[in-house]
């Protein structure tokens, strides 16, 4: 169960136990119980902003590459800064390196059930990711489920925090409208390995897959959903596209991308 969870169950007025206790019982210290975040500055979103912009061109950025490229655009950052904004956003460089996708250590991970298997149908396989988007007054963390012999988006959730619950959303409301695949798969993120999560699958029986090395082109068609939903309905046309519709979150990626001509597109 995570942190923001076991928060949840902390009653105020709770009779026979304080809050000392509650705050014992449940892990959690009293300063990180009454702790607000501050969020991020308007100048630090802004560069965020950038940052996932020159990401979905070069990929291959790391933290001292996309330093070295905001100050040829005059832009004054430290190395340090942007890594920290990097890793908050859920970025890392493409690149050559053992073990570059860590579970959490107390989560099972599953085999991979898909090698040499040929997808061809509906609700055969259904996978997911989460991505990072930048809104008005901030940014988000953006998951779907996806079929992957039809490329629909099925269910997504968006969430200011990563941790398991908005997942858990999507995929309950992924079996509730369309059924169950005959396999699910994911990556090895904590999110998807959570006892709450897999849970949710061994109760509908759905036998779970997970990625493992050499297995990186997996998630090919959730990535390309990603970059179109980005390129052609957040970055380019950011300013028409809030205009319109207010925020992200009044409009489905599974439309944008099946339509191949997104939503924000009809405001040009």
């Amino acid at each position: 169960m995570s942190r923001g969870q076991r928060k949840t169950m902390i009653a105020l007025d709770r009779p026979g136990l304080s809050l000392s206790n509650q705050c014992r019982l449940l892990s959690i210290s009293r300063s990180s119980f009454y702790y607000a975040p501050r969020g991020e500055s308007p100048e630090n979103l802004a560069l965020m902003r950038r940052i996932d912009e020159l990401f979905l061109r070069c990929p291959f950025y790391g933290s001292r590459q996309m330093m070295r490229q905001l100050r040829r655009e005059d832009v004054s950052v430290g190395r340090h800064r942007v890594r920290r904004l990097m890793r908050l956003m859920g970025l890392e460089a493409i690149y050559q390196a053992p073990r570059t996708s860590e579970p959490h250590p107390a989560h099972r991970v599953y085999p991979y059930l898909l090698r040499d298997m040929v997808v061809n149908r509906p609700d055969h396989v259904w996978c997911a990711d989460i991505t990072y988007i930048p809104v008005q007054r901030g940014f988000l963390y953006l998951v779907a489920i996806m079929d992957w012999a039809t490329r629909h988006v099925l269910a997504w959730r968006l969430s200011n925090t990563m941790d398991d619950g908005f997942c858990i959303e999507a995929l309950r409301d992924a079996l509730a409208r369309y059924g169950k695949p005959a396999i699910f798969n994911t990556d090895q993120g904590s999110q998807f390995t959570s006892l709450d999560f897999t849970g949710v699958l061994k109760d509908a029986e759905v036998p779970i897959s997970m990625d493992g090395r050499g297995r990186c082109l997996d998630n090919i068609f959730i990535e390309r959903l990603w970059r179109s939903l980005k390129y052609e309905a957040v970055h380019q046309r950011w300013t028409r596209f809030v205009r319109q519709f207010g925020g992200l979150a009044r409009v489905d990626p599974g439309v944008c991308y099946a339509a191949n001509v997104f939503v924000c597109a009809s405001i040009a």
